[in-house]
């Protein structure tokens, strides 16, 4: 019996050892705003401080174009997802892009742990007004496109046109679901999650959302492990999760935008299934639906040449109906 309690005790203690190894390896705390910034918030990276927070964004292209663009990105994201499309749209619009609350380098609401989708309309408002900007379309990627037409619910007046690219809204039934999505999710673990976040737990969530996971490089991975390590914005993805609500009459709601609306997916999203494309297209009453058949829950980030050229169409258009107008 006392060699079996040995052998167990020994046992336990190597387990502690080797747990706190890995604990070790994998230690990750907040890291400071300011020091992120150096990498990720070059010229023309700018803050504006709103109820507290210091919104990273970004205005490039003519500030007098008859077209404002503001682009969303979604959970865990930053502005830097719609690189791409701004590279191909300033020169001809006004394109605005920002880190919400609780991601990137703006960071959690800093008055109040309010992630609910009312607060992010209200915030969407602040924004314009802080901007000056009197009308916009908005586009938004995954919760980013939820924001945007929640927005435009609220704001019917401040909102020309919907691009939504792979958008959340209708009740969740995810393929599957990025590991720190689904670590984020569990009381027990968002706490450690606070503390210790692996590489590689980062790199297997953005691989899982993409249609072609060989074009995840590390400059990427990077960019999101460290946006996620920013003060707070770990903590703020578990209140974000608990505030998810799933509106059972999204459909009835989304019945009555007036906007005209391009809704763009692709066609290997396992996190927001191609399906909810097709209910966004038949459901609000002047949709589009492009289809990227190759293409994962990223899309203007997996391929934004060709995204942003369905877009630059789309634009266009509500350009040649204003003037009509």
């Amino acid at each position: 019996m006392t060699s079996v309690l040995k052998y167990l005790s020994g046992l336990v203690i190597a387990l502690l050892l080797v747990a706190a190894v890995l604990v070790g390896l994998n230690w990750a705390p907040d890291r400071p705003a300011a020091e992120l910034a150096e990498r990720w918030a070059p010229a023309p990276s700018d803050f504006v401080t709103l109820a507290g927070m210091p919104v990273h964004y970004r205005d490039q292209g003519p500030r007098d174009a008859a077209t404002t663009v503001v682009l969303l990105h979604g959970t865990s994201a930053s502005l830097h997802t719609w690189e791409g499309w701004v590279a191909a749209l300033e020169d001809e619009y006004r394109v605005v892009s920002l880190d919400l609350p609780g991601f990137g380098l703006t960071g959690p609401f800093m008055k109040h742990d309010d992630y609910s989708i009312d607060a992010y309309t209200a915030f969407m408002g602040q924004v314009m007004d802080a901007l000056e900007i009197d009308q916009a379309v908005i586009g938004g990627n995954s919760f980013g496109g939820e924001v945007a037409w929640e927005t435009a619910l609220a704001m019917p007046e401040r909102v020309s046109g919907l691009i939504l690219v792979d958008a959340a809204g209708y009740p969740m039934q995810a393929q599957s679901m990025p590991l720190g999505f689904r670590i984020a999710q569990i009381p027990a673990l968002s706490g450690l999650m606070n503390r210790v976040l692996p590489r590689s737990v980062i790199e297997s969530s953005v691989r899982n959302v993409y249609g072609n996971p060989d074009l995840v490089t590390d400059e990427l991975v990077d960019r999101y492990y460290e946006l996620t390590l920013r003060e707070g914005n770990r903590a703020a993805l578990s209140k974000r999760f608990a505030r998810i609500a799933w509106r059972d009459e999204s459909g009835e709601r989304l019945a009555t935008l007036q906007q005209p609306t391009l809704v763009i997916w692709g066609g290997q999203d396992r996190l927001i299934p191609p399906d909810n494309g097709e209910r966004f297209a038949q459901d609000i009453p002047d949709a589009e639906l492009v289809m990227f058949d190759e293409l994962g829950h990223v899309p203007q980030e997996e391929d934004p040449q060709a995204t942003v050229a369905v877009a630059r169409v789309f634009l266009a258009q509500l350009g040649d109906a204003g003037h009509d107008d």
